[in-house]
């Protein structure tokens, strides 16, 4: 039989290792690159922008234009590789709790 009491707990309990896991996203680090790494931008898992870095060599008026478009590139690759480890850390921490149902896929909750 059903043990509403049981499925309780584990709900609480995923609701607690649920926000365990969303305050470590910000401790998620992720570095893209463009340009053949001319153009770097960290992010956090929570998709914050931390930080950008941008080579010399790119830092003449005529490529302002190639600067943004590398920027924006960076940047977008940083936000999917954040993404896949911000789900892999939800996914760690709520592992065991709930049964697996086909189709319930808390990491993509984020």
């Amino acid at each position: 039989m059903f043990d509403m009491m049981k499925m309780m707990g584990k709900v609480k309990e995923m609701q607690s290792k649920m926000k365990e896991a969303q305050d470590k996203l910000e401790y998620i680090h992720e570095t893209g690159e463009a340009g053949a790494g001319m153009v770097k931008a960290t992010v956090n898992g929570k998709k914050q922008v931390i930080s950008i870095e941008i080579d010399e060599a790119l830092m003449s008026k005529e490529d302002k234009e190639t600067v943004q478009d590398l920027t924006v590139a960076a940047i977008n690759n940083a936000l999917e590789k954040a993404d896949v480890s911000a789900k892999e850390e939800i996914k760690k921490s709520t592992e065991g709790i709930m049964p697996n149902i086909p189709g319930m896929d808390l990491g993509n909750m984020f």
